[in-house]
This record gives structure tokens, C-alpha cells and sequence, in this order.
């Protein structure tokens, strides 16, 4: 009988240390589009202080793309990302590294966009044999094959590069490639600077901005979770009570007036808890993507769902 005790005790002890709090929290900060819970997470330091007594550092990592921070959350050197597009989301899942969404940020339907290097004003079906750039596996990337689509033609139809926003924008604006792939404050510096708007992701696709955890890290540690939607969501609800402030810290960030920054707050509909309309939503980017071959194989869109996402 001891040893029964004994075993059964070592047992507990062996799943205590294998599920021991982490010492630290590797989370991606993402600005763009113009993610103010983010930014006044960061700013603030809302996290470092709801750790600070478990001793759990936060550690910030600039990852903007979605597809390299499920690549990080895959290699276990990325634990959460504040801001992550549904289809970066669905193409990890759909490639067999689990990532759940723990609760919402935002659906910025106007703030991503194709857009055309300065000169003349293109249409969509004027990029047909031309050279856009953007980052791949994202919903940007999601929008450009949707506008394609929108006018009979494939991703096949254009020289698609795979780069990320900044460096695309800066060859664009330069002339170096036709058009490029770019999200909020980058839309309007890109007009500012003689570049035009081909398309947003308005009428194509319903762009939903996440916040998420690797699969591995939800499942060891769901109390921490918690503690990150509810942090989240206290830096919503402080945004929306301390609106200037916020968009202040928003405009310093990426480097516009506070004027362009309140545009950008507007069309970014912020909210926390995913409704049934997010899950349908989920549900028919899915068939959009594997119909143009950008997954092979669909998932269960409810079992990347935490119940702290729907609450």
C-alpha cells in the first residue's frame, strides 16, 4: 500500500514539474494595423505587472508577420502573439502546428490593402503580369488572391513575392516592384507619398485580428492564459476610458498625427469575445483557402477555440 503512496505521489510531483508556471512568457508585439490593445499593453506595462509577483518575466518579440510567429510558436520560442490574423491561424492548424485563439482584438476590415506604386491608378486587372509584394500566409495575402479572384483571375495570374510589409512598402514606393501588400498608418504614408490604393480588404474578405497561444503552451498552462485575456481585455476597457491617452501612445507608435490615428481607432472595431458570426466567418476563410490552394486539408475551426475566447 506505501508503495502505491509512493508512486502515485511521485506521479503528481513528476506532472507538478511538468507543468510548472513558466519562468517567462515569449509574446510577439505587433503594432500594425493599429492594434491599441497592444500597444497600450506594452506602453503600460500591464503584463510585466500582473506577473510581477510570480516572478514570470514578459518578454516582448517584434514579430509582425502571422506566419512567422506560428513558425516560432512551432519551434517553442514564441508562447503568445497579441495580435494574429485568422488566416495565419488557419494555415498553422492546417499544417498540423496547433495554435488556439484565446480571445479577440479587433476586425479592421478597411485597414488592409493592395496598393499601387506611384503613378497612374491601377485597377485590380491591371496587375495581371505585374509584381506584388507582401507577406505570405497572412490575411493581406488572403486579400490580394481574393481580389484576383473578385475579377476571374488566380495568384498565378501575378509575380507574388514573399516579403514583409515595410520592405515591400519601400520597394514599391520606389518603383522597384508594381504594388505592394500594406496595412493602416503604411496606406496612408504610402498615399502621402504619390502611391495609390488599388483595393482594400472591404467587400472581399473579413479580416479578424486574434489574440493567440501555441497549442503546447494553452494546454500547460491555462490559468496563465487566463491572466493574458484578462489583461487584454483590461487594456480595451482602458482604451475605451482613456480614449486621448490611447490614442496618443497609438500615433507615437507609428509615427502619424492623432488625427490619422483616430481614423485608424474607428476602422479598427475593436472587441474581446468571439461571437458565432467570428466561428462562421472562420469556418468559410477555410474553404476560401484551400479552394485556392493556399492549405491542403481543413480543421475543426471549434477546436481552435479556448472557451476563454467565448466568454
Amino acid at each position: 500500500m506505501k508503495l502505491k503512496l509512493v508512486a502515485i505521489l511521485a506521479g503528481m510531483s513528476l506532472m507538478t514539474s511538468v507543468f510548472a508556471a513558466p519562468k517567462e512568457i515569449n509574446i510577439a508585439y505587433v503594432k500594425a494595423p493599429f492594434n491599441l490593445q497592444n500597444m497600450v499593453m506594452k506602453h503600460n506595462q500591464m503584463l510585466e505587472k500582473e506577473f510581477a509577483t510570480d516572478g514570470i518575466q514578459i518578454k516582448w518579440h517584434d514579430i509582425t508577420s502571422g506566419a512567422k510567429q506560428t513558425q516560432a510558436m512551432a519551434a517553442g520560442s514564441l508562447d503568445a502573439s497579441a495580435t494574429m490574423n485568422t488566416a495565419s491561424l488557419l494555415m498553422a492548424n492546417a499544417a498540423g502546428n496547433p495554435v488556439k485563439i484565446a480571445t479577440g482584438v479587433a476586425h479592421p476590415t478597411s485597414l488592409f490593402a493592395v496598393v499601387g506604386k506611384p503613378g497612374p491608378q491601377m485597377k485590380i486587372e491591371d496587375l495581371k503580369g505585374k509584381t506584388v509584394v507582401g507577406p505570405k500566409g497572412t490575411v493581406l495575402h488572403q486579400t490580394l488572391v481574393a481580389a484576383l479572384d473578385s475579377k476571374g483571375m488566380s495568384q498565378k495570374d501575378v509575380n507574388f513575392i514573399n516579403m514583409d510589409i515595410p520592405k515591400g512598402m519601400t520597394a514599391m514606393m520606389a518603383g522597384k516592384v508594381d504594388a505592394a501588400l500594406v496595412a493602416a498608418s503604411g496606406i496612408i504614408k504610402a498615399n502621402e507619398g504619390g502611391a495609390k490604393t488599388i483595393t482594400t480588404a472591404e467587400g472581399l474578405v473579413q479580416p479578424n485580428l486574434v489574440f493567440t497561444v501555441s497549442g503546447k503552451f494553452a494546454q500547460e498552462n491555462p490559468e496563465i492564459v487566463q491572466r493574458l485575456v484578462k489583461v487584454n481585455r483590461e487594456a480595451l476597457k482602458w482604451i475605451n476610458e482613456n480614449k486621448k491617452e490611447a490614442l496618443e501612445i497609438g500615433a507615437k507608435e507609428h509615427g502619424i498625427t492623432l488625427s490619422d490615428a483616430e481614423k485608424l481607432a474607428e476602422g479598427s472595431h475593436y472587441y474581446d469575445v468571439l461571437t458565432q458570426k467570428d466561428i462562421d466567418e472562420l469556418d468559410k476563410d477555410q474553404k476560401f483557402l484551400k479552394a485556392n490552394g493556399m492549405i491542403e486539408k481543413e480543421v475543426n475551426v471549434k477546436d481552435l477555440i479556448l472557451p476563454s475566447a467565448v466568454k
